[in-house]
């Protein structure tokens, strides 16, 4: 009892220090709640389960969300788990953690006849509660990510399952929502369960090149450092050592054996400012010689997720190839917690990445209409998580922004409707072309 107890107590200094006005009564009173109603019920690890739900707020606190969403947080499996009903949680703790609550609720009541169409539609019913209120995925992906830290006590079919739906589905949304810190840890924690032997040989091999990493990024600061300081531009360089799954893909991907341990780092230059990012590019490329075609701004054109970094790739005084970003403290943020910083800034809105997120849920919804067969939809919602969108221009410039394998019947409609209903051809960068035509990033697309 004494360690539960001091759990609460963590949580609400959590809470009080980055918000001293929330209301620790309500939460208090949740905590309880919850404690009395999943009475008799334990997690696999042999835990009571009100250590879960109490994780999960932790979560939530550590990342500044407001009292609502850690309260639901705390209540979030009552409905599900015990005969509490979501009558009684809006009477108890109000309407808005009542519908939080209810957002994140799985459909297990309903009989569903194939485990995919229960998953496809579960997350049916995520979309439509985050299309009202944004903070239900932040809840069920602390849900997801506790639930990751602790499936080491479940059968190995389970965990195998967990981490791969985990892998194609939640993941991929902490990619999209921008909150790199979620996705990362999500990615690790799957790579272990389903790929242990590979993660094994991978931990091995970090710590075999350490030493070498370690000297590799003292000889690339040394370097940048004082070149930085003569053109006046205040940074802060690190090496960053990409995730365990990030180098297994990477591996795959250019069919070699990790040998080059400088491939598993790259280099973070933080700056002040949008112009000296710029600034910093220049140094670097005079003092580097850059590979051509490994350039990316993506602070003129944004991803997705509205990650903003410029990103070039040099190859260093060894012969090596160096991979260095370069963004502000503010990008950084934006890239670690992404749409979470519109908790942590309270009145100060990263508009970008409010509507890139808002306009990723609209598509959501509209496919979540359109397609009735719930393994059609699903796989459609896969391919979309892992598919960078297309960026297009009309003829004046304006840039247009659509899913992967959009076509040019897409960019008429995305102007106007009439304009849709009315498309006879289309020229992609002057040249006519069918109306099947799949867009790249780039594309001027005339109709």
């Amino acid at each position: 009892m004494s360690n539960r107890i001091s759990s609460l107590e963590t949580l609400c200094h959590s809470i009080i220090t980055h918000d001293p006005e929330s209301n620790l009564h309500l939460l208090r009173q949740a905590y309880h709640f919850a404690d009395q109603v999943h009475q008799g019920q334990f997690r696999s690890s042999g835990d009571p389960y009100i250590v879960h739900p109490t994780e999960v707020a932790q979560i939530l606190a550590n990342f500044r969300l407001d009292i609502a969403s850690i309260i639901a947080g705390l209540l979030h499996d009552t409905v599900e788990n015990t005969p509490t009903t979501l009558e009684q949680i809006e009477t108890l703790f109000g309407k808005e953690i009542a519908q939080l609550v209810d957002g994140v609720t799985k459909l297990s009541q309903i009989g569903f006849k194939s485990s995919a169409e229960k998953q496809a539609e579960n997350f049916r019913k995520i979309i439509l509660a985050m299309s009202k209120d944004i903070r239900v995925i932040i809840i069920k992906l602390a849900d997801r990510l506790n639930n990751m830290r602790t499936l080491q006590y479940l059968p190995e079919y389970k965990q195998k399952n967990i981490a791969q739906e985990t892998l194609d589905i939640y993941a991929p949304i902490a990619n999209r929502l921008g909150l790199g810190s979620f996705k990362i840890e999500l990615e690790d924690l799957c790579f272990h369960y389903l790929h242990p032997q590979a993660c094994f040989d991978l931990k091995q091999k970090m710590k075999e090149t350490q030493q070498r990493r370690e000297d590799f990024l003292e000889e690339i600061v040394s370097i940048l450092d004082p070149k930085l300081k003569e053109y006046g531009i205040h940074s802060q360089i690190s090496g960053t050592t990409k995730n365990d799954y990030a180098i297994f893909e990477k591996i795959k991907r250019l069919s070699t054996e990790g040998e080059k341990f400088y491939e598993m780092t790259s280099f973070r230059i933080l700056v002040d400012n949008i112009t000296e990012c710029y600034k910093t590019l220049g140094v670097i490329h005079a003092t580097y010689k850059p590979v051509p075609g490994k350039f990316k701004d993506y602070i003129a054109m944004p991803k997705t997720n509205a990650y903003q970094a410029l990103h070039t790739v040099v190859i260093g005084t060894h012969g090596e190839k160096i991979e260095i970003q370069i963004l502000t403290y503010e990008m950084h943020e934006i890239a670690e917690i992404g749409i979470l910083t519109e908790w942590k800034h309270k009145g100060k809105r990263f508009d970008l990445r409010l509507r890139k997120s808002e306009e990723w849920i609209h598509r959501l919804l509209e496919w979540q209409k359109d397609l009735s067969d719930p393994n059609e939809f699903l796989e459609t919602i896969k391919i979309d998580l892992f598919k960078e969108d297309v960026f297009a221009f009309t003829p004046q410039g304006e840039l247009k922004q659509f899913a992967h394998g959009a076509t040019p019947i897409d960019f008429a409609y995305a102007i106007h409707t009439s304009l849709g209903n009315q498309c006879v051809g289309a020229k992609v960068n002057g040249k006519i072309v069918a109306l099947q035509h799949r867009l790249k990033s780039g594309d001027t697309v005339e109709i």
